[in-house]
């Protein structure tokens, strides 16, 4: 018998091999497949803030311009926007006169003298509560939110500002959001202000 292990020992090594590789196959085969593993790195976004759009400004820009009309401008616009939505300043233009870094506001009229102009027209007068009627929270300027009792040039601006951050006001109460205007003033007010 050790003759023949001897002598066929090539031929069984070869055979334990190949029987040792069909195991494998076959363990390979058979096996059940593993689950995938996933990884994230993605973090979650946070939820979107709803923002109210800013409307946009309508002003009127005539006189030293190229295109004199009306004009639409981003809340955030100066009097320079207005005058180069309207094809820029005429060739005899005094932009010396006007302050081009003051802010419009909707339905304000930009008037551009010419040079050696005196006579500049005559703007109407903002204190619409002499008229009758009261000051839209929404629509007015600087001019007009002054025209009010114990409204100054900075708390006029806030509310410019508070409307062109936060949106038109929905109801007269909302004034009270604006730094600097309480109860006492919300109370002097009330019966001058509107929101339609």
């Amino acid at each position: 018998m050790v003759q023949w292990l001897d002598r066929y020992r090539g031929v069984l090594l070869f055979v334990l091999v190949v029987l040792v590789l069909l195991a494998l196959v076959l363990f390979q085969l058979l096996r059940p497949e593993p689950s995938p593993i996933l990884l994230s790195t993605a973090t979650p976004l946070p939820s979107p803030v709803a923002t109210a759009t800013p409307c946009p400004l309508r002003v009127y820009v005539s006189g030293a311009v190229q295109q004199p009309d009306v004009y639409q401008l981003s809340p955030d616009s100066i009097v320079k926007d207005a005058i180069l939505a309207a094809g820029g300043a005429a060739d005899d233009a005094d932009l010396d006169r006007i302050n081009l870094a003051l802010a419009v506001s909707d339905g304000q009229h930009v008037y551009v003298p010419h040079q050696g102009e005196q006579d500049l027209p005559v703007q109407p007068p903002s204190d619409q509560r002499s008229s009758g009627s009261q000051v839209n929270l929404n629509t007015a300027n600087l001019q007009e939110l002054e025209s009010l009792p114990g409204i100054g040039p900075t708390i006029a601006q806030r509310i410019v500002d508070h409307r062109q951050l936060h949106g038109p006001f929905e109801q007269i109460e909302d004034i009270m959001e604006v730094s600097g205007i309480g109860p006492a003033t919300f109370a002097e007010i009330q019966d001058l202000i509107t929101t339609q």
